[in-house]
């Protein structure tokens, strides 16, 4: 009953030493999360779009301000408030900004004659009708003096471009036409793919209707086309479409059971919005990982503790037990020990037994003639000699003092006396020597054979009774109950 509860004891122990390790790591892995939150929240995201932001706009402004110098050059007004003669002196100009600055296309769109020069020639002419032409009387429409288009260029094989348009005027203010350059998408979506990879985030633009205009990949493996798809928060979505300032906006949101963190800012020379969004099972794959080892580790830990305090409280439970059950100064058993011994021979054997008390004659000389130091090898030696003489199942025990018992199995009283001879013999002919002294040593022993039935207590005061006999009788003798 004592090892179940012992058993019970170590297993919640271990329990709850586990469970300290699971708590600890959990703790420390939901503090990890939180100041990686907040890093990214207050630091990180918003550095990465500011750093995007520069470089993009850095990137996009040179075109811009490439449109910018062709739409005020005097050669392109004088060239068509002259009738727009010959045509070759425009695309050759057109030609050279496009080589000059290694765009996929330079052009000029005149208001009057509606001719689209390019740098390869004349291209056509621009209707209000042709669905390809409307962004050029959009233009012409609009307040802005240029805006940024992403369409298709009929004179690179309908590639994607980024068209720069920049309106045009003449000396008066008043408008004659339109020119700029063109960059394609693909050199755009990698300069984002880089930047991606660079800040391991995902990075894309969108225009005031919130449609996005240019991520880093368009294969068709994300179909979400609009800002309203990718957040999954029309409310969101609104709210940063609706703001027309340069300053960033920061939030946090659940997007298919992953947390986003979302950084925003308008770009008001594009009228396009610069989103960086980072997805925190990303950042945090390294501290789930962590908690995964500290808590296989500290299982591991908590096995190896139970083990080995298994082992220490077994050890120490055998040196209890040894310490209750054996004499400390001979080996071998103590009284209470012996009286356990004798007891579960009797309970579970039937075979004859005797018992055998033995007494060290006149052992109080030794002690005052010698010392008590010497008393106690006396009894080592003696206990020494007796356990060599007796048979190899046969249990001798300390019973006190000087007095030890021996339980002779399987013997009647004839064989039991012939076997307590034996020891007597033995130890009469073993004096114990230390150098020079030698302390010449006899016993007397009592012999009682076990009666069927009988208690234990019985046999044992007989056997103590006829040991009284013998030291009665003269001592180094035998005597039988």
């Amino acid at each position: 009953m004592n090892r179940i509860a012992e058993k019970k004891h170590l297993i919640l122990a271990a329990l709850l030493l586990f469970l300290g390790f699971v708590a600890t790591s959990v703790a420390n892995y939901t503090v990890s999360l939180y100041s990686l939150r907040k890093e990214i929240v207050n630091n990180d995201l918003p550095l990465t779009g500011d750093t995007v932001y520069s470089e993009i706009r850095r990137d996009l402004l040179i075109p811009i301000f490439i449109s910018s110098s062709m739409a005020h050059d005097t050669f392109v007004r004088d060239w068509v408030l002259d009738g727009e003669r010959d045509p070759y002196r425009m695309t050759r100009y057109l030609k050279e900004i496009q080589l000059k600055f290694d765009a996929i296309t330079a052009f000029f769109v005149s208001d009057k004659t509606e001719i689209y020069y390019h740098s390869d020639g004349i291209l056509k002419r621009v209707s209000p009708d042709a669905e390809r032409d409307v962004w050029f009387y959009r233009v012409k429409r609009m307040k802005n003096p240029y805006e940024i288009n992403v369409d298709i260029d009929m004179a690179n094989e309908d590639a994607m471009t980024i068209f720069i348009n920049y309106k045009v005027f003449d000396y008066d203010g008043n408008f004659i036409g339109a020119t700029g350059i063109g960059l394609t998408v693909n050199a755009v979506t990698k300069l984002i793919a880089q930047y991606r990879e660079r800040y391991d985030r995902e990075i894309y633009f969108t225009d005031g209707e919130g449609t996005i205009t240019l991520r880093a990949s368009d294969d068709g493996t994300d179909d979400r086309r609009t800002l309203f798809d990718r957040l999954e928060r029309d409310e969101l979505a609104r709210e940063i479409l609706s703001r027309r300032e340069d300053v960033p906006i920061s939030r946090t949101f659940d997007r298919q059971g992953h947390t986003i963190h979302l950084d925003s800012r308008y770009i008001p020379e594009f009228d396009w919005y610069l989103f960086v969004e980072q997805n925190e099972d990303d950042v945090t794959k390294a501290i789930r990982h962590t908690l995964a080892i500290n808590i296989v580790v500290g299982g591991l830990i908590t096995l190896v503790v139970t083990f080995l305090v298994a082992l220490i409280v077994r050890s120490y439970e055998r040196r209890v037990e040894r310490l209750a059950s054996v004499d400390e100064l001979t080996g071998i058993w103590n009284r209470r020990a012996f009286d356990l011994a004798f007891a579960h021979f009797l309970e579970n054997f039937e075979d004859h037994c005797s018992l055998t008390m033995m007494d060290i004659d006149h052992f109080k000389h030794v002690n005052d003639t010698y010392g008590h130091l010497m008393g106690d090898r006396v009894l080592e030696h003696v206990c020494d000699v007796v356990t060599k003489a007796i048979g190899p199942d046969d249990v001798c025990g300390r019973w006190g003092g000087e007095e030890f018992i021996v339980l002779l199995k399987d013997r009647k009283k004839g064989d039991a006396a012939k076997a307590a001879e034996k020891i007597r013999r033995a130890v009469e002919t073993s004096p114990y020597e230390d150098g020079d002294v030698t302390v010449p040593i006899t016993v007397s022993l009592g012999v009682a054979e076990h009666r069927p039935g009988e208690s234990r207590e019985t046999t044992i005061a007989r056997a103590d009774q006829a040991l009284y006999r013998a030291k009665e009788s003269g001592r180094n003798r035998t005597e039988t109950a």
